[in-house]
C-alpha cells in the first residue's frame, strides 16, 4: 500500500487548494477571535476580577466593531474560496504521512536497533491521549485556549517526557517499605568523560532537579558531539538506568554512590547492611535543561515527577526472590514474575505518573481539528518520533453522509516505520459531532525481522466516538463499524499465508476516547460490547466495574486552573488521593442522583469517568509468543493543557525462548 505524504495527487491541486483556503481564513480568523473574546475561560475570568480599570472589557468594546466591519469585507473573498476549496476535497487524501528526513533534527530522538526476536521478548509503549487542539473559540467552551501555543507546548511535554531516561530502582530488602510512593527524584545525570564518584541522594524531591534535552538550538549538535566523543553508541535500547539498592529492616537508605567510569552505581546501608547488592547503571549522558515540561507555557523547567520507580517484595519473600535480579535493558524485558504490587493481584505496575513514559514507542491522539495547531505539533513530535500520520479524514460532502467542516482530529507517533494505513468514517454522527469526519485511523507497522527474514509486525488502531450523552445506540453502531473495520483491514494487509508465513504479529492495540465509561449506569449498553470480549482492557473487571486503581480520564473543565492541579506535580499529589479525585475528576452518572456534583461525594460511584481507553487483544498474535501488559499509567503532564488526562500502557512480548 501507497502511504500518502501530500494531502493531493498533483501539484496543480495542491496549489488550487493553498488559494482557495487563503481566501477563506481571513474570514474564519476573525469570527474565531470575534466569538472567542466573548467566550472566556476561568483563567481569564481570575485575571479581569484583579484589574481594577476595566481594561479588557475596553478592548472588547473598542475591537468588535472593527472586527466585525473586516468580518463583512472578507465574505464575499471567503464565499468565492469556498466555492473552489469545497469541490477539490472529493480529491483529497485520507492523510498525510510525514517522515522525517534529517535525522539530525530528532534532537534525542535515538535511532532503534532492530529486534531480530532471537531469544529474546521486547516492550512496547503506547500512548494516547484527547488534547482538545480545536479553533480556539469552540475551545473555550472546554475552558482552554490559546490553541496555537498549547499545541506547541503539548508537542514539547509529550517528547520531553518520552526522550527522557528511563530510571528504575529493585530493591532486595523484603522488609524495607519506607520507599513507596510513586514520585522520587532522578538520580545525578554527570556529564560525559567525567570519571568522578559522585553521592546521589535517593529522596523524593521535586523534578527540578531532572533537567532534559533540547533547551536551546545547539544542544541538538552538542548532544551529537559528546556521543561521538564517548565511543559508543546510544541506540533506542540504550536509554535506560536500573538501579538495585540494598536494604535495612529498619526501612532506612543511605545515599547512592554513581560510578560514572564504569557505569554502576552502588546504594549501602548504615555500617552493617542486612543484604549485599549492588546497582547497575546504564545512562544517556549530557541530560541538559528542556523546555515544556512545567504548568506554564512560557517555562523551561521540569515538572516533577517519578523518574525512578520502586518494586517492593509482597510481604515475607525468601532469599531466592531477594536474589532474583530484575534487570532490563533497552526496553527488552526478562520473564515478569515476582513484579506483582504490593497490596494488590495485579502482575504489572500500574501508576499515576506526572511524566510520559520513558520511551514512548507509539503515540494516538485526539481533537487534533486545527490544521495550524496540528502543524505546530507535528514539528514537535518530530524531535522524537520519525513517522508521523496526521490531518486524517474528509472534508465537504466527500465520503461521508453530512457535510465535514474539520477532520477526524486523529493524528499518529511512530518511532517505527509505518507500512500501511486505512481511514474509515463514521457515517452517523449526529448534532455537532456530526460536523467533524470522526471515524477510525488504522495502522500496521514493522518492529522488527526473524532471522529467517520474516517481518515482525504490529497493528494500532486509534479511535474517537460520538460525545453527545445519550447516543448510546450510536456509539454501539461505531463499536460494531469498528469491529468490521479492523478485521477488513487485518485481512486486506496481511501478505502471510497458514503455510508460509512472511509476517508474525507482535501485538494488536486500540486505543482512543470512546466517550463512555465503565460505571455509568446510562453506559451499560457499551459496556456489555462485544468489542470488550476480543480486546482486554487492562482497567476492567467486567462490565461496570473498574480495578480499584483506576481512575477517571476527564478532569472537570472548571477546576483546570485551579493552583492544586494546574501543575503536572500538583494534579499528580490530587489524583493520588480520594478526596483529591472527587474534587477534580468528573464522575460516572446515575440516575438515582443529580448530575451536580457538589453535594453528593458520599455517593461518587469508582475514581471518575475513565472515557479514554487502552485495549489489546491476543487474537491474531503470532501463537508461540505471549503478550503481557508490563505497566498502566495515568499521565498528569499536560496539566492545564487539555481537559483529559493521558493514558499510556507497555506491552512484553515474550517469546517463549529463554534469553541467552
Amino acid at each position: 500500500m501507497v502511504l500518502y505524504t501530500s494531502p493531493f495527487p498533483n501539484s496543480f491541486l495542491s496549489v488550487l487548494h493553498s488559494f482557495s483556503w487563503g481566501l477563506i481564513f481571513p474570514c474564519y480568523w476573525l469570527a474565531d477571535r470575534l466569538v472567542g473574546s466573548f467566550v472566556p475561560t476561568t483563567y481569564e475570568k481570575r485575571q479581569r476580577a484583579d484589574d481594577p480599570c476595566y481594561f479588557h472589557a475596553l478592548c472588547i468594546i473598542i475591537t468588535t466593531p472593527i472586527y466585525l466591519a473586516l468580518l463583512v469585507a472578507s465574505l464575499p473573498f471567503a464565499l468565492v474560496g469556498f466555492l473552489l476549496w469545497s469541490p477539490l476535497q472529493s480529491a483529497r487524501r485520507p492523510y498525510i504521512y510525514s517522515r522525517l528526513k534529517d535525522k539530525n533534527h530528532a534532537n534525542g530522538a535515538t535511532l532503534l536497533t532492530e529486534w531480530k526476536a532471537a531469544g529474546s521478548g521486547k516492550s512496547f509503549c503506547f500512548g494516547s491521549a484527547n488534547v482538545c487542539l480545536l479553533p480556539d473559540s469552540l475551545a473555550r467552551f472546554n475552558n482552554v485556549f490559546n490553541t496555537q501555543a498549547r499545541a506547541k507546548e503539548i508537542g514539547r511535554r509529550i517528547r520531553n517526557g518520552a526522550s527522557r531516561p528511563q530510571i528504575k530502582i529493585y530493591i532486595d530488602s523484603p522488609t524495607n517499605t519506607s520507599i513507596s510512593a510513586a514520585s522520587f527524584s532522578s538520580l545525578v545525570s554527570p556529564q560525559a568523560g567525567d570519571n568522578r564518584t559522585v553521592n546521589a541522594g535517593i529522596k523524593r524531591t521535586t523534578s527540578m532537579e531532572y533537567k532534559g534535552d533540547n533547551c536551546g538550538s545547539n544542544n541538538g549538535e552538542e548532544s551529537r558531539e559528546d556521543k561521538g566523543g564517548s565511543g559508543e553508541p546510544h541506540g533506542g535500547e540504550e536509554n535506560t538506568c536500573i538501579v538495585r539498592i540494598n536494604g535495612e529492616e529498619n526501612g532506612h537508605m543511605s545515599d547512592a554512590e554513581t560510578d560514572t567510569g564504569n557505569g554502576q552505581a552502588h546504594a549501602s546501608g548504615p555500617a552493617e547492611p542486612s543484604l549485599e547488592g549492588d546497582a547497575e547503571i546504564s545512562k544517556t549522558p549530557n541530560h541538559k535543561q528542556k523546555e515544556g515540561d512545567s504548568g506554564s507555557l512560557d517555562s523551561c523547567s521540569a515538572s516533577r515527577e517519578s523518574l525512578v520507580k520502586v518494586r517492593v517484595g509482597d510481604g515475607t519473600v525468601d532469599q531466592s526472590t531477594v536474589n532474583n535480579k530484575l534487570l532490563y535493558k533497552a526496553s527488552i524485558m526478562k520473564k515478569t514474575s515476582v513484579r506483582k504490587k504490593k497490596h494488590t493481584d495485579e502482575t504489572f505496575d500500574h501508576e499515576i505518573s506526572a511524566f510520559f513514559p520513558a520511551n514512548l514507542d507509539f503515540l494516538c491522539l485526539q481533537e487534533v481539528f486545527d490544521k495550524r495547531a496540528a502543524e505546530k505539533l507535528k514539528e514537535q513530535l518530530h524531535h522524537y518520533f520519525e513517522y508521523i500520520v496526521y490531518d486524517v479524514g474528509v472534508y465537504s460532502c466527500h465520503g461521508c453522509c453530512s457535510f465535514k467542516f474539520v477532520n477526524s482530529g486523529l493524528l499518529f507517533a511512530s518511532r517505527y516505520p509505518v507500512m500501511d494505513a486505512a481511514y474509515h468514517c463514521y457515517p452517523n454522527g449526529r448534532g455537532m459531532d456530526s460536523l467533524a469526519s470522526k471515524g477510525a485511523l488504522f495502522l500496521k507497522v514493522q518492529v522488527g525481522s526473524t532471522p529467517q527474514d520474516q517481518r515482525i509486525v504490529g497493528y494500532i488502531s486509534c479511535t474517537h466516538l460520538q460525545a453527545i450523552a445519550g447516543d448510546t445506540t450510536v456509539r454501539c453502531e461505531q463499536l460494531d463499524m469498528l469491529q468490521d473495520w479492523l478485521s477488513e483491514f487485518r485481512k486486506s494487509t496481511s501478505s502471510s499465508s497458514t503455510a508460509n508465513p512472511e509476517e508474525l504479529v507482535a501485538f494488536d492495540v486500540l486505543c482512543g476516547d470512546l466517550n463512555f465509561d465503565n460505571c455509568s449506569s446510562e453506559d451499560k449498553l457499551e459496556q456489555q460490547h462485544s468489542l470488550f470480549t476480543h480486546y482486554k482492557d487492562p482497567c476492567r473487571v467486567g462490565p461496570g466495574e473498574d480495578k480499584p486503581w483506576a481512575i477517571g480520564t476527564l478532569l472537570d473543565p472548571e477546576g483546570l486552573y485551579d493552583e492544586e492541579v494546574c501543575t503536572p506535580d500538583n494534579l499528580q499529589k490530587v489524583l493520588e488521593s480520594e478526596e483529591g479525585r472527587k474534587g477534580y475528576l468528573v464522575y460516572p452518572t446515575s440516575k438515582n442522583h443529580s448530575s451536580s456534583q457538589k453535594g453528593r461525594k458520599a455517593s461518587l460511584k469508582g475514581n471518575g469517568r475513565r472515557i479514554d481507553y487502552m485495549l489489546y487483544t491476543e487474537e491474531g498474535v503470532y501463537l508461540e509468543w505471549k503478550v503481557e501488559v508490563e505497566e498502566f499509567s495515568f499521565i498528569t503532564q499536560l496539566a492545564g493543557l487539555t481537559d483529559h488526562l493521558p493514558v499510556a500502557m507497555r506491552l512484553v512480548v515474550s517469546t517463549g525462548e529463554d534469553d541467552p
